[in-house]
């Protein structure tokens, strides 16, 4: 453990990246719905994407990307626009999914690269990254980001696994294309509320 951590802020870091990777946001949902469609091991290079890619997204954000967005902050505000329009256009697309029989070229799930890409215009993975590497590496080196970061790449991955099994198990009520389809614009719907605190000033 790096000298400058204590035990209780380890705790907390790993308390925190539990939490904050367990609770609904664009990943889980999207998740969630791609259990509920692909199935669970169609899914797995999304969530690899996602864990990996968030874990790579913490370390860079620690180690200097947060500065450059305090630097130029209208960067921040063209990284909003652009998390808003993809996070809409990705919640069409839940909501327009066809079940997996009939879905042709068009039902892929979320590529491994896709996904890690993804974390880049996810509002909550950019407040998870900034808030972990501020609050919870007081030393601001980089053995301590790489610390904050593996924290959470050990905890991310159990956390999506849970959703997209929650999805799966969904998908034996989702029989009928009426309740796919509801269960989707469901999902969507959601996503798209997950932009409201994005949305406030």
């Amino acid at each position: 453990m790096v000298a400058s951590m204590t035990h209780e802020l380890f705790a907390a870091l790993a308390l925190f990246a539990f939490v904050s990777s367990i609770t609904p946001g664009p990943n889980n949902l999207m998740l969630m719905a791609s259990g509920a469609n692909f199935g669970f091991r169609r899914t797995v290079p999304h969530m690899l994407g996602i864990g990996i890619g968030f874990t790579l997204m913490v370390l860079l954000v620690g180690v200097g990307l947060a500065r450059v967005f305090t630097a130029f902050p209208v960067l921040h505000q063209v990284l909003k626009v652009v998390s808003i329009a993809y996070l809409l256009y990705l919640a069409w697309k839940i909501a327009h999914a066809a079940p997996v029989a009939g879905a042709g070229a068009e039902g892929r799930p979320m590529t491994f690269l896709q996904a890690a890409a993804f974390q880049w215009v996810n509002p909550k993975a950019w407040t998870m990254a900034v808030t972990a590497t501020t609050v919870y590496a007081p030393s601001q080196t980089i053995p301590a980001m790489a610390l904050v970061a593996l924290v959470f790449g050990a905890v991310n991955l159990p956390s999506v696994s849970t959703w997209t099994l929650a999805g799966q198990q969904l998908a034996r009520w989702l029989t009928s294309p009426a309740r796919l389809a509801a269960f989707n614009w469901t999902m969507a719907a959601l996503l798209v509320g997950s932009l409201i605190p994005v949305l406030l000033p």
